[in-house]
């Protein structure tokens, strides 16, 4: 092979590669390549990103880190919960190692010194939302569908969302870890899951401004400017009508059975149709997701605000060692994408059935 083709890259390997790594005006590229599966991380990539980010963090060259997802549909879906569950029911601890590494991978991000910028655009969901929210710039777009919807595979929101999710009111957290409501760009801007909410033809075309960039002055200021388009209209953000429902519904000194109980009798008064219709998702999502996992979760969100976020790391493993184990997770895996029948048959039927000392067990 000659040099000028060994200096060449083989785009056809390339495209092979779950993780895509290049540099770009002193600005580190990290782009999750798994576009068919929706960006979603193997334990491979989570080993591999670690090692990027440890590159990017020891070399004095690099001053910046840009994390972004291949394709148009989505940043990343989430983590491999498939092949956690195959693992799982074969007893296979590697599982674990999974988690722990992910957790550790996240809580680098978080503890970063140079900043770091993530591309929320598309569906941002689970693992995708511990990766991107320890960004110090995060960025959605019209097309950002942001959700952590771990109650309905028998879960819990976890990747440091009993931190992250614990920034905005706690009624509003509850809201969004108990029922996995998906929530566009806008809405994460107002909840503070987000920092920009731009145009995704504004994002198409950000290397080209990155490539300008001058390396004079403050960073932060210089990076926002590269994503921060000179007009910007913001989306409507489709929760804020429904506010008041959620500081009704969601009372942080409400148990979820009370929360169903007051959505139940809101439903019985023959609501106008759209706050019915949020009311009877929000019902639907209370009384089918796992019961256990549904109590456990608002405990460790309200537990959460009060924990510094290596706590509330420390604190989701141990959760979810005991939700694989001796829980609804594996049950809750294959209702939803293995069997796809969405009729999960958990170990408690119905919140009322969940007994005190099983949530203790597993919070």
């Amino acid at each position: 092979m000659s040099a000028l083709q060994s200096a060449v890259p083989d785009t056809s390997l390339e495209a092979e590669r779950d993780i895509l790594f290049r540099v770009v005006n002193r600005v580190a590229i990290v782009t999750l390549n798994r576009p068919a599966a929706l960006n979603a991380l193997s334990h491979a990539m989570v080993r591999e990103l670690t090692v990027l980010v440890e590159h990017c963090r020891s070399d004095n060259s690099i001053v910046a880190l840009v994390l972004k997802g291949a394709g148009s549909k989505g940043f990343c879906a989430g983590g491999d919960v498939r092949e956690v569950h195959r693992l799982a029911k074969n007893n296979d601890n590697r599982w674990l190692v999974f988690f722990a590494d992910g957790y550790r991978l996240d809580y680098a991000l978080h503890r970063f010194l140079k900043p770091v910028v993530a591309l929320l655009d598309g569906i941002t969901m689970g693992g995708g939302m511990g990766l991107g929210q320890g960004a110090k710039l995060r960025i959605v777009t019209e097309r950002s569908k942001i959700a952590m919807p771990e109650t309905r595979i028998g879960f819990l929101p976890d990747v440091g969302a009993t931190h992250f999710l614990g920034l905005m009111p706690a009624e509003m957290a509850l809201h969004v870890g108990l029922t996995g409501v998906t929530l566009s760009g806008a809405d994460a801007l107002r909840l503070q899951l987000a920092d920009l909410c731009v145009p995704a033809e504004w994002l198409a075309t950000f290397e080209e401004r990155l490539q300008r960039m001058p390396h004079e002055g403050d960073l932060m200021a210089r990076l926002r400017g590269i994503f921060e388009p000179p007009c910007n209209i913001g989306p409507r953000a489709v929760l804020t009508p429904f506010t008041q429902l959620v500081l009704r519904h969601f009372d942080r000194r409400s148990s979820v059975d009370r929360m169903v109980a007051t959505l139940r009798q809101d439903l019985e008064r023959e609501p106008p149709r759209e706050v019915r219709q949020w009311l009877q998702a929000t019902y639907d999502a209370l009384t089918t997701h796992s019961p256990t996992m549904l109590h456990v979760t608002r405990e460790a969100l309200l537990r959460g605000r009060q924990m510094t976020l290596a706590e509330c790391f420390r604190m989701e493993l141990g959760i979810v060692k005991r939700v694989i184990e001796e829980g609804d997770f594996c049950e809750g895996v294959c209702a939803q994408l293995i069997d796809k029948d969405r009729k999960g048959r958990w170990a408690s039927a119905t919140l009322a059935e969940v007994r005190s000392e099983r949530v203790r067990y597993f919070s």
